[in-house]
């Protein structure tokens, strides 16, 4: 499950690094990093959503969207795992 989880943390610090690029914005993204604090804006927020759907294939429910849940890399992956083990369980 390890391997797992790094491939997961990488794929979503990847998708935080591209949009950071995107507005010429450079940041160390590290696990614990505040997302905003790296520099995304609300807007850029509701792109990552739309890329972590579309990296981990499944939509995040309603109830998920929360800025808890979006504070940083950590809290981002803690959701798409309990989200991709509900879709494997179902």
């Amino acid at each position: 499950m390890q391997a797992f989880d790094t491939d997961m943390r990488h794929r979503i610090i990847k998708l935080v690094k591209g949009i950071l690029e995107q507005n010429s914005l450079s940041a160390d993204v590290t696990p614990s990093t505040k997302l905003v604090d790296a520099g995304l804006t609300s807007m850029d927020m509701v792109n990552l959503m739309l890329g972590v759907e579309a990296e981990f294939d499944f939509t995040i429910p309603q109830t998920e969207i929360t800025p808890e849940n979006f504070q940083s890399v950590e809290t981002l992956e803690r959701m798409v795992a309990t989200q991709l083990k509900l879709a494997a369980a179902a």
